[in-house]
């Protein structure tokens, strides 16, 4: 039912390059499709109690899942503009260079 464009460890693997590399905003996409996948899967859950209202926990799950398509374009959008590999999730050399600048005071 929820599509992954990208796995958990390809979400951890971009979390930790953009931390490394002090960049923040591709992480916090990162995390916020994390979140956003424990939402889903809270909800999921929620729906098979019997003393809970079935069409809240579907509500909220739709709607969390129509976030989640939403937030993992956001990352492939953001990943192609700052120019990452897709094949490794690694950070372009140029922001690499670009930090290094800024931690020198220049």
């Amino acid at each position: 039912m929820l599509r992954k464009e990208y796995s958990d460890a390809e979400l951890d693997r971009i979390g930790e390059e953009a931390m490394l590399y002090m960049c923040a905003c591709p992480g916090q996409v990162a995390s916020e499709i994390r979140r956003l996948r424990e939402l889903i899967a809270y909800q999921l859950s929620c729906e098979q109690r019997p003393d809970h209202v079935s069409a809240v926990h579907q509500c909220i799950a739709r709607h969390a899942i129509e976030s989640h398509a939403l937030m993992e374009a956001c990352l492939s959008e953001v990943l192609a503009l700052e120019g990452w590999d897709r094949q490794t999730l690694r950070m372009p050399e140029g922001l690499r260079i670009r930090r290094d600048a800024l931690l020198r005071g220049e």
